[in-house]
């Protein structure tokens, strides 16, 4: 009934005050005047009259102090104050009417009637309050709020008055504050977290951290690794004032809280050089990379942005992104669909519309499957990044800036090959500009990227696991994706011609553990022999095609560090045009003949430092087989090869008898 009364519409709930309060008004009169003479009077037409207009007055009065517009559940101080200013009104009211109309009660009426009044109409509001929060009680979930500052005094009082989570205790550093309350809710000191779950029954604990460093909120999250509950955030103060969340939304730990890597400001020189009043060009601008440069650009005013896409979804989408950023920007936005292996279509874009830098993020990335779909990768990544690069050249670009990877270092895979090749392509093409600067951005992975291990890793835990970890040595550097395209902006625009630079990805991250610290910050146990009654169990699944154990930033040990902090320059040998170009015309007719063999010879000749057969992990591999035999399960030896698909089509197009390809290089 109660809870049929609180789900009614807003205006069924104000008549229903309204006649509430009428029908109390009437009792209020006859109780008074009953207390007064010691008996339930009959009244007279003059007492009738009276209380009538009394009571439309009251009304009145309460409607214009806005009692009926508070909800009832969250009734507080300030309705408890209006209620007393309209109890008082009505016996004012009550007073003056009787003396004009000459009504027969006694002049000491008024005065009791006020006091009954405000009773009947505050204590059932008041008990309505407390019945809807006994009846929600056992559906809050408890949760600790870490953190007893502004953010978290102010998150307690939403919380409180809210139906799901319900605040139980403060835990703060500062020791001047332990042992004092907030909201009605006691601070506690770090130590005393694990009693306060258990005797509290915690769901959650709440970071309301504020302004505190990456660093710190670091420290604080792995301090709680062992807590059995839910480790959550709420936006930071930012956020909040810009409008962009609300403080009671309640977030998940970002990975890059466990990261504790701390944002270094970026050069404003260094954005703005290449973008800012110009015509700037991304490939592969729905990609996850792609899509963040292109708001980083936007931000710093070009002249004219193209999104240049393959996927028509993606380039839809970070179209209408763009467009709702933009508001009164001068910027224009051109979205256009085409492919980078098109020389004619890139040319023609370039010229047409004056582009002067172009940021190339158009490539696939994804290792395992690039080892199946060997050409398209060599097509797409090499001679994708060649046409590109010699359209820039014909149209006169000013700045040509190659998003790679740190798998292009020591390749063992052909994915990390063609992204090798492509820069060796680029270095080479350098040489025979004369108008266009050729540079090279090398960094790692990126948190939230497609492809990337958090979001699989967080679907995993959602569906009950088990988590999948390839082997548990592999280790990752991370890094989120708005830092690596700030970066990747200002070394493009340090570049004097044919530099490769490689970003400070900090620390690097073990794998295993990073799925470890997500199972325990979701409140959930790892499923071990030791603990078989966990929640989520880990499993190592063994390194796919080409994988490594690590992955590397630098071919040499002499990088040179630039006026930027985080952003080194990599000293890399490289061939000049007629040997590159020789290299890619025997890639073009192994591709024309779909031989994935000649392929991989080739990219193994090159000076790619391409080994597929003894790379880094193997090595390791075999000296720690035996310390992990029992834990990695062994490929059965009837796998099939991950290029065998290639392999088919090879055969099939073979009976075409194609002999030699119908592609020049000028």
């Amino acid at each position: 009934m109660i809870n049929k009364l609180l789900d009614s519409s807003r205006t069924t709930k104000q008549l229903i005050s309204v006649s509430y309060d009428v029908v109390i008004l009437v009792f209020a009169y006859v109780g008074a005047i009953t207390l007064r003479i010691g008996k339930i009077p009959v009244l007279t037409s003059q007492e009738i009259l009276v209380l009538a207009l009394a009571i439309g007055l009251t009304i009145v009065t309460l409607v214009k102090l806005g009692l009926y517009r508070a909800i009832l559940r969250f009734i507080d101080r300030e309705a408890i104050i209006r209620i007393t200013i309209g109890a008082v009104l009505s016996g004012v009211y009550l007073a003056i009417l009787s003396a004009v109309f000459d009504s027969p009660a006694p002049r000491s009426i008024p005065i009791i009637y006020m006091f009954i009044a405000f009773f009947l109409i505050s204590a059932p509001r008041l008990l309505m309050r407390d019945i809807y929060q006994l009846a929600r009680k056992h559906t809050r979930q408890h949760v600790i709020i870490y953190g007893a500052g502004y953010t978290g005094s102010q998150l307690a009082i939403q919380l409180t008055t809210g139906t799901q989570y319900k605040p139980v205790a403060f835990i703060d550093n500062n020791q001047t504050l332990h042992g004092t309350t907030i909201q009605g809710i006691r601070i506690y000191p770090p130590s005393k977290i694990k009693m306060l779950v258990e005797q509290h029954a915690v769901s959650a604990i709440l970071l309301a951290l504020g302004n505190a460093s990456h660093a710190q909120r670091k420290e604080i999250i792995e301090s709680l690794e062992d807590i059995p509950a839910k480790i959550q955030t709420v936006p930071p103060i930012a956020d909040i004032l810009s409008g962009k969340a609300e403080l009671q939304e309640i977030r998940n730990i970002d990975i890059t809280d466990l990261l504790g890597r701390e944002p270094i400001p970026a050069h404003p020189e260094l954005i703005s050089r290449c973008i800012t009043g110009k015509v700037v060009m991304v490939t592969g601008a729905g990609g996850s990379i792609g899509a963040e440069l292109c708001r980083q650009i936007m931000v710093n005013h070009p002249r004219i942005l193209i999104l240049l896409e393959l996927n028509e979804f993606a380039l839809y989408q970070i179209e209408q992104e763009l467009t709702q950023r933009t508001g009164n920007s001068k910027t224009e936005i051109v979205s256009l669909l085409g492919s980078v292996q098109n020389r004619d279509r890139m040319e023609v874009i370039m010229r047409s519309y004056g582009v002067q830098t172009v940021y190339h993020a158009a490539a696939y990335k994804h290792v395992p499957l690039i080892e199946q779909n060997i050409i398209e990768g060599v097509r797409n990544n090499i001679f994708g990044t060649m046409h590109c690069a010699k359209a820039a050249i014909a149209a006169k670009v000013e700045t040509f800036i190659l998003v790679s990877t740190d798998k292009a270092v020591r390749p063992t895979n052909i994915m990390g090959a063609t992204k090798r090749m492509a820069e060796l392509t680029l270095q080479a093409l350098q040489l025979e500009a004369e108008h266009t600067c050729f540079t090279m951005v090398r960094f790692g992975n990126v948190l939230g990227s497609s492809g990337s291990v958090v979001p699989l890793f967080q679907e995993q835990i959602k569906n009950g696991g088990p988590i999948t970890v390839t082997h548990k040595n592999v280790i990752r550097y991370f890094m989120t994706i708005p830092e690596a395209a700030q970066l990747v902006v200002q070394a493009g625009s340090m570049a004097e011609g044919g530099e490769v630079f490689v970003l400070d990805m900090g620390k690097p991250v073990r794998i295993i553990d990073l799925a470890r610290k997500m199972v325990h910050l979701s409140g959930l146990t790892e499923k071990t022999p030791d603990n078989p009654n966990g929640d989520i169990e880990i499993s190592i699944t063994g390194l796919r095609p080409g994988e490594k154990l690590y992955e590397e930033l630098l071919t040499g040990n002499n990088p040179t560090q630039t006026s930027h902090p985080r952003i080194m320059m990599a000293k890399e040998a490289f061939l000049g045009w007629k040997a590159t170009k020789n290299l890619l015309s025997r890639l073009d007719a192994a591709c024309h003949d779909a031989c994935c063999e000649s392929i991989q010879r080739i990219l193994l000749a090159a000076p790619t430092d391409f080994n597929a057969e003894h790379s880094l992990q193997d090595i390791i591999w075999r000296e720690t087989s035996n310390n992990i035999a029992q834990s990695v399960p062994q490929m059965p030896s009837d796998t099939p090869d991950p290029r065998q698909s290639e392999k088919n089509i090879a055969s099939t197009l073979s009976s075409l008898s194609r002999k030699t390809p119908d592609t020049t290089f000028h």
